[in-house]
């Protein structure tokens, strides 16, 4: 892998890293405990606030998600081990590492 793509590969890791960290560090309000005080809040409006509360724990733990493959990501390239199926080893498409670079798996291990 050229060392040009190589940088440019890093940049885009980060740079995804760093929006997913903002977006988890901006969704902290929705993720609090919901107040469960009747006197100030509706059953239907407690109903609403509980589900809202689910989904953006959900979005959380899904962006946690992400930014471990990131991570892992840029330890394979660090390793000089970008780009290869961690299954297989087999090269992973230029194609899928363009749409997801945290790719691990060759189209054929990720089914």
């Amino acid at each position: 892998m050229a060392e040009h793509n190589v940088v440019d590969i890093r940049i885009k890791l980060l740079s995804l890293k760093t929006e997913l960290e903002t977006l988890s560090e901006l969704s902290g309000e929705a993720r609090a405990t919901v107040e469960l005080d009747q006197q100030s809040v509706g059953r239907l409006s407690r109903m609403d606030a509980l589900q809202g509360q689910a989904m953006a724990q959900a979005a959380e733990r899904q962006r946690r998600a992400t930014i471990q493959k990131i991570d892992a990501a840029l330890s394979r390239l660090e390793a000089g081990e970008y780009g290869d199926c961690v299954e297989c080893g087999e090269e992973i498409s230029v194609k899928r590492l363009q749409v997801d670079p945290a790719a691990a798996f060759c189209i054929k291990c990720a089914r």
